[in-house]
């Protein structure tokens, strides 16, 4: 059966620390949808002739969830409490499982701060199952070639994590996950096979596609029902949409600011942790 959509939510422009960026999740209909905790989306224009320790985001730590970012123009670089250095360009993903606590940072490239020009991307935060909250941190960076593609007449749908058919998307991820991200060319049609029994929603970057019983535009956060295992749409427009859909966790969730834990005595653990240096100490590199 096709799944029927539950609610259209347009995204809301939020101020996080000075940037405006659009914040699909949470909105005023809904905290989360079990694994998912939050979706920003950014889109900046950087001036150029700036130095990169200017420029994106200072090291800031976190515990118990994975922050995801899908770069969908520039790149974006991750330094991290552990050692890790990356730059990851449009197309590819920043996978990264914070376990029991890591400090990162995440600016855009020298070459794109310097040139200036476009710097696109979603960061969402996937929640982890208490069991493996303090497992000691993951990263991966993951290029577009790395990742696999379900290609079709008219659209391309790359496959971050999980399983479709015979493509297993490369991040490690700590409970079932089918996330997506594509493209559509207008008068595209698309049918997917989506888990029964999956939380399912999807965010549309630009354009706007067609559903059996509506239309949904840029920038509108889509929560399904549950009542099929296919999702099929049409694009009226070209359009670039992301696709999460995740087995509910079914635990409770305490948060504060970069930490998500099951309790809020495990939130002050956190925040004493990080204050002692725990979650380790990043010292940023420039050249």
């Amino acid at each position: 059966m096709i799944r029927t959509i539950k609610k259209i939510i347009p995204s809301q422009k939020v101020n996080m620390g000075g940037h405006i960026l659009e914040q699909p999740l949470p909105n005023n209909q809904m905290e989360q949808l079990d694994p998912f905790l939050l979706i920003h989306h950014a889109e900046w224009s950087l001036k150029g002739n700036q130095r990169q320790q200017d420029v994106g985001i200072g090291g800031h730590p976190h515990r118990g969830f994975s922050p995801v970012t899908f770069v969908f123009q520039g790149d974006i670089r991750h330094q991290d409490s552990f050692g890790n250095d990356a730059i990851v360009s449009a197309g590819g993903t920043q996978w990264m499982h914070a376990g029991k606590g890591i400090v990162h940072s995440e600016r855009p490239s020298a070459e794109l701060a310097q040139k200036g020009g476009m710097q696109e991307i979603i960061q969402f935060w996937v929640n982890t199952p208490a069991k493996y909250k303090m497992e000691a941190p993951y990263y991966l960076p993951i290029s577009e070639e790395e990742t696999p593609k379900l290609n079709g007449d008219g659209f391309s749908i790359q496959i971050v994590a999980g399983e479709y058919g015979k493509l297993k998307g490369p991040a490690k991820t700590f409970s079932p996950l089918l996330l997506m991200r594509g493209e559509i060319e207008e008068g595209g049609e698309v049918e997917l096979n989506i888990p029964e029994g999956f939380n399912t929603l999807m965010y549309l970057l630009d354009g706007s596609l067609a559903f059996e019983e509506k239309s949904v535009s840029a920038k509108d956060f889509i929560w399904f029902n549950k009542d099929g295992n296919k999702l099929r749409f049409s694009a009226n427009e070209k359009t670039r949409f992301i696709i999460l859909s995740g087995e509910p966790i079914g635990e409770k969730v305490t948060s504060y600011g970069p930490f998500v834990m099951n309790t809020q005595t495990e939130i002050m653990q956190a925040m004493r942790d990080s204050q002692m240096g725990k979650m380790g100490v990043l010292i940023e590199e420039f050249v």
